[in-house]
């Protein structure tokens, strides 16, 4: 019985230690839970990848950890920004002076997106735990290093599109942040994630460019060899998929590296195919002779004087770079004859030039879906004058983008019709884009000047240096004088050096235009579009019918043609 009441009397002096102690730190145990918070948090969305037409990314984001801290709560400012500043590389007294500065804030950006051992080395300092912490953020990465940076554009570090395809699918590809609601502890620490399904998060949508990385990356490297030969102020290259209007590279120099975008010259950020506008020069006259015959003006087995090298138009004389008598229209073209080409004008009259001029779309935007695009300028019709009649057919009195030219010539290659170009693919829910295709010359007309004069220019006029073995490569020379901003006049030293061309003659595939402005080295004190442009753009031709396994059409041993149909064999785009 004495053992019993021992041992009841235990237990009563237990229970009454469990009462006493939980009245004595029941306080302690509010303050602590009513210390515990929940805090609202944002959740970044990734942003979507930049495709090429393939597949291959072009562009996409890399999750990384920023470092914030809380000053207000740190005891000893001076010395944590000296731990911190010594495992991130920056200056102890700059980076104290800003926690000072800020002594009150809840909040404070240190250092975004570090690298795995910052992120790493920052952990093993184990500071307190309620005055700093990691935000997951992400970062824009170029797999294929320098390429297409015009075209793509770049993300701020705040995640914001700008230029390019970054800039106008930035709401497609930044996506919608979402919410969750985080319980922390009196030190700052996570207790518990409660989603808020209210607010999902909405990662950023992929994009599908008509950008082919290959061909890109042969026009990149085309245009390096441009600058380094020949030192012009810039130079651009487009290759042009001429029945859907795919852009399948467009290439820009000077350029920048889409990793370190502030590294980037100003001038590196314009895209010069679509915002560099110039006279086209000779590159116009095909349009105006295929508008000669379909006007029936002219006909093809027509020979025209040339007036052995100059012909006056009123109070203006006209001149050739040769002295030419009596040419046929392929020759006129495959020679680049000015003369030629003002009396076909002389024919069409101003009326008729003016509504080639619009209908195969100078003097207004193409229709890509690029930001900063140049409408180029033609003028209206009662400004044009008699010397107008002369200058528009040799491609001068209106100004025009590389993209216009590369298109008007894809009109040639497509059986006469201008079609709206891309630099989206359609489908993937991204965009409905809008494909206008308007005929504008009659397809008989442009196969017989495809296959003709335009092959002639290559084979035996000024664009022999575009030449491309087993191909017949249609094509034309332009070399445009610039107007000197000094005296308002044509300069004879300023000159914008183009070349287009396409193949093959038979069933073009591709359309190529490589623009170069102001070249500072002259082959014999010129600066010719058939010197400085056309190996440029032959190169690249070759380069992308070999890629897209288009067999010849000429045996090179023969040079005879080699008639076919497409081949299912040839790689499609």
């Amino acid at each position: 019985m004495f053992v019993a009441l021992g041992v009841l009397g235990l237990f009563g002096i237990l229970a009454s230690r469990i009462v006493t102690l939980h009245l004595e730190n029941g306080d302690q145990l509010r303050k602590l839970a009513q210390k515990q918070r929940i805090v609202d948090e944002e959740i970044l969305p990734r942003p979507g990848d930049l495709l090429d037409r393939q597949g291959r990314v072009l562009a996409t984001s890399l999750e990384m950890q920023s470092l914030f801290v809380v000053p207000r709560r740190m005891a000893d400012r001076s010395g944590y920004a000296r731990k911190l500043a010594g495992v991130l590389g920056l200056e102890p007294r700059a980076l104290s002076d800003r926690f000072q500065a800020q002594s009150e804030k809840g909040f404070l950006w240190v250092k975004r997106r570090l690298s795995e051992s910052e992120v790493t080395a920052v952990r093993a300092l184990k500071l307190p735990a309620d005055t700093w912490g990691f935000r997951t953020e992400y970062r824009r990465f170029h797999p294929q290093g320098v390429c297409a940076a015009q075209v793509l554009g770049q993300r701020t570090i705040d995640g914001v599109g700008q230029g390019g395809i970054e800039g106008v699918c930035d709401k497609r590809l930044r996506g919608e942040p979402g919410r969750r609601r985080l319980k922390l502890d009196a030190r700052g620490r996570v207790l518990e994630v409660i989603p808020d399904p209210t607010h999902p998060v909405r990662h950023g949508e992929a994009i599908s460019l008509a950008l082919d990385v290959y061909v890109q990356l042969q026009a990149e490297q085309v245009l390096d060899e441009v600058m380094a030969e020949w030192k012009p102020r810039s130079a651009c290259a487009i290759v042009l998929e001429p029945h859907t209007g795919d852009v399948l590279a467009m290439a820009s120099r000077p350029t920048w590296d889409p990793e370190h975008p502030e590294q980037a010259p100003a001038d590196a950020w314009t895209n010069r195919a679509i915002q560099d506008q110039y006279e086209p020069g000779s590159t116009f006259k095909p349009l105006i002779v295929a508008w000669g015959l379909d006007q029936g003006v002219i006909r093809r087995d027509e020979v025209l004087s040339c007036e052995n090298g100059e012909y006056r138009m009123g109070k203006r004389v006209l001149h050739d770079h040769h002295p030419y008598g009596e040419l046929s229209i392929a020759e006129i073209l495959a020679k680049s004859s000015n003369i030629g080409m003002a009396k076909i004008g002389e024919r069409l009259t101003n009326p008729r030039l003016h509504a080639v001029t619009v209908a195969a779309g100078f003097g207004r935007k193409t229709g890509i879906e690029l930001p900063g695009e140049s409408p180029g300028r033609v003028w209206p019709l009662k400004q044009w004058t008699r010397y107008s009649t002369g200058s528009i057919p040799m491609g001068q009195e209106l100004t025009a983008t590389p993209l216009q030219i590369a298109s008007s010539l894809a009109l040639l290659a497509n059986g006469g019709f201008l079609v709206t170009p891309h630099i989206l693919l359609p489908g993937d829910g991204v965009a409905s884009r809008s494909t206008v295709r308007t005929q504008v010359i009659q397809t008989e007309t442009a196969d017989w000047l495809r296959r003709g004069p335009l092959v002639e220019v290559v084979s035996k006029g000024t664009g022999k240096k575009a030449a491309i073995a087993g191909y017949r490569v249609f094509g034309k020379t332009g070399t445009a004088q610039k107007v000197d901003p000094q005296t308002g006049e044509y300069s004879r030293q300023l000159h914008v050096s183009s070349f287009v061309c396409g193949a093959p003659a038979d069933h073009p595939r591709a359309v190529v235009i490589v623009s170069v402005d102001e070249p500072s080295v002259s082959v014999n004190g010129e600066h010719f579009g058939g010197s400085v442009a056309a190996p440029a753009a032959g190169r690249l031709l070759r380069r992308v019918l070999e890629y897209l396994r288009v067999p010849p059409e000429v045996s090179p041993a023969t040079g005879t043609n080699v008639a076919r149909e497409p081949d299912s064999a040839e790689t499609q785009l």
